[in-house]
C-alpha cells in the first residue's frame, strides 16, 4: 500500500495539492487557472482527468481560482463545507449539483481506500479547514493558511509521517515591506498567516518518531525567501533539540512549479 503525493503549488498566487493512493486520486484547492494545473499535473506526469473528487480548504482566490473550471470540464465531485459552498458563491460559478458534495468540519470521510479527516484552522474566511489523510498506517498533514496553530490544530496533526506546513513570513521582512499596515496587520494577526519563526515552534510540537519530510509551503513572495524560511525553521527546531537530518528533512514548495511526487 502506498501514498504519494506532490505540491503543485503553493504561494499568494494559487495553491493546489495533489494525493493518491491505491485506488484514490485528490486535488486539494486549485487556485491557479484550469491551463496552469493541468501544467502543474504533467510536470508529475499526471492529468486532472484522472481525478476522484476536489476537495477545499477556504474561498480566498489563491485556493479556488480554477476550482469551478476543473469541475467542469472533468465533471469532478467537490467537497466543502456548508459555510465555503456559501462563500465560494460566483467566484467559482455553475456547479452541477450533483457534482456538490458537504464536508463538514471536524468530519472524517472516506474515499475509497483513504481516510480523510478535516479540521478547522484560524483565518480570515468562512469556515477554514485543511486535512489529514490516513492510509495504510500512514500520516499525512496538510496546514496553511493559519494566523496561529492551537493545541488542538496540533492533537490533530501530530507524529504526522509528511507536514506540509504554512512558513508565511520573515517578520521583519514583513514589517519593513512595502505592503500597506492594513495588510500587515491582517498578515500578522490570528487570522492571517504564521511566520517561519512560528513555525518553527509548532512543528517542535508535532513532529514525532514517524515524522520524515517537512514541506514549507505559502511562502510569501515578497515577504519571504525558501533559503531564509529553511534556515530559521531549521534553528528554531534545534533549538529545541531536533536536528534537521536527524530522522527527519525539510523541503521547499514554489509557487509555480510542483514538487516531484514522492512517497509517505
Amino acid at each position: 500500500m502506498t501514498m504519494r503525493f506532490s505540491v503543485l503549488a503553493s504561494g499568494s498566487t494559487g495553491n493546489a495539492f495533489y494525493v493518491e493512493t491505491n485506488r484514490q486520486r485528490l486535488l486539494v484547492d486549485a487556485g491557479l487557472s484550469g491551463k496552469q494545473l493541468e501544467q502543474l499535473f504533467a510536470e508529475i506526469d499526471r492529468h486532472p482527468k484522472q481525478l476522484d473528487a476536489l476537495l477545499v480548504t477556504h474561498e480566498h482566490s489563491d485556493h479556488i481560482k480554477g476550482l469551478g473550471v476543473l469541475a467542469r470540464k472533468y465533471r469532478l465531485p467537490v467537497y466543502a463545507n456548508e459555510k465555503t459552498w456559501q462563500a465560494m458563491g460566483q467566484a467559482i460559478g455553475d456547479i452541477p449539483s450533483e457534482q456538490k458534495f458537504v464536508f463538514p468540519l471536524g468530519a472524517v470521510r472516506t474515499f475509497g481506500d483513504v481516510d480523510v479527516e478535516s479540521f478547522g484552522v484560524s483565518h480570515d474566511a468562512a469556515e477554514p479547514m485543511f486535512y489529514v489523510f490516513h492510509y495504510g498506517g500512514k500520516k499525512l498533514a496538510l496546514l496553511t493558511d493559519t494566523g496561529y496553530v492551537s493545541e488542538r490544530m496540533k492533537k490533530t496533526i501530530e507524529n504526522a509521517d509528511v507536514f506540509v506546513f504554512e512558513s508565511n513570513h520573515d517578520v521583519g521582512m514583513l514589517r519593513m515591506g512595502r505592503y500597506p499596515w492594513n495588510v500587515k496587520r491582517r498578515i500578522l494577526s490570528d487570522v492571517g498567516h504564521i511566520s517561519n519563526e512560528e513555525a518553527g515552534l509548532a512543528l517542535a510540537d508535532v513532529i514525532g518518531e514517524r515524522t520524515k519530510q517537512i514541506y514549507l509551503a505559502h511562502l510569501s513572495q515578497d515577504n519571504n525567501m525558501k533559503e531564509l524560511a529553511r534556515m530559521t525553521v531549521a534553528q528554531t527546531l534545534e533549538q529545541r533539540g531536533l536536528a534537521v537530518g536527524a530522522g527527519f528533512r525539510l523541503y521547499d514548495t514554489d509557487p509555480r512549479k510542483a514538487t516531484a511526487l514522492a512517497y509517505v
